[in-house]
């Protein structure tokens, strides 16, 4: 299975008729958040592939465009605290970071955990159907300590790195942190975990696990 995974900033090569061409083999696309829902909605209109999204601490409540008010992408699933069998793909997601200045979508450490431990009862579920917890996992928001930053704003979330310990997904896909140098570290493993800093786009094929 192919994903094409996104996160933070809307890209002219995406946002444009080529994506057709550009994108012909994807087959599931998971968005990390801060992505307008039109821009979303242009990608799923385009695509006709199914769309994943969380929410990251830049979103709108309310996005205002020329159809209306939006809550959320047209044909979109938010997966935030949500987990989802997608073509017999595991996936689950939290949105936002950590808190820093009262915005939507920000959360404490403790807010966080809560977050993590409400998907425990569905990734036992998958345990028990399939013989694993979970194959991707998406945020918004880094774990701490892989790919973070020392300001407040930017810096990891402390249960993302237990979950990923834990339940063991073969990759975890976030944005928050912007690239501007190829220096930056972007892919790192943790464990059995592919660690992955979507920032703008990536394309990432995945074989899917048999029971």
């Amino acid at each position: 299975m192919k994903l094409l995974t996104l996160s933070d900033v809307e890209l002219s090569h995406i946002y444009s008729p080529q994506i057709k061409q550009r994108f012909a083999d994807v087959d599931l696309v998971l968005s990390c958040g801060d992505l307008s829902y039109s821009y979303l909605e242009y990608i799923i209109s385009m695509l006709d592939k199914p769309l994943y999204f969380i929410r990251g601490n830049h979103a709108n409540q309310v996005e205002e465009t020329v159809a209306g008010s939006k809550r959320a992408p047209n044909g979109g699933i938010d997966l935030h605290r949500m987990t989802a069998n997608c073509q017999g793909l595991l996936i689950a997601g939290v949105e936002g970071c950590g808190h820093y200045n009262y915005g939507p979508y920000q959360y404490s450490q403790t807010e966080m955990w809560l977050w993590v431990f409400s998907l425990i009862p569905s990734l036992m579920i998958n345990r028990v159907r399939y013989g694993r917890y979970l194959d991707v996992f998406i945020t918004h928001a880094p774990p701490a300590g892989i790919h973070d930053m020392d300001d407040l704003p930017h810096r990891g979330i402390k249960a993302f790195k237990w979950f990923i310990r834990v339940f063991k997904p073969h990759y975890q896909f976030h944005g928050h942190i912007h690239v501007y140098r190829n220096t930056t570290p972007t892919v790192t493993r943790y464990f059995d975990t592919l660690v992955i800093n979507t920032y703008g786009y990536r394309e990432t094929t995945i074989t899917i696990p048999s029971r």
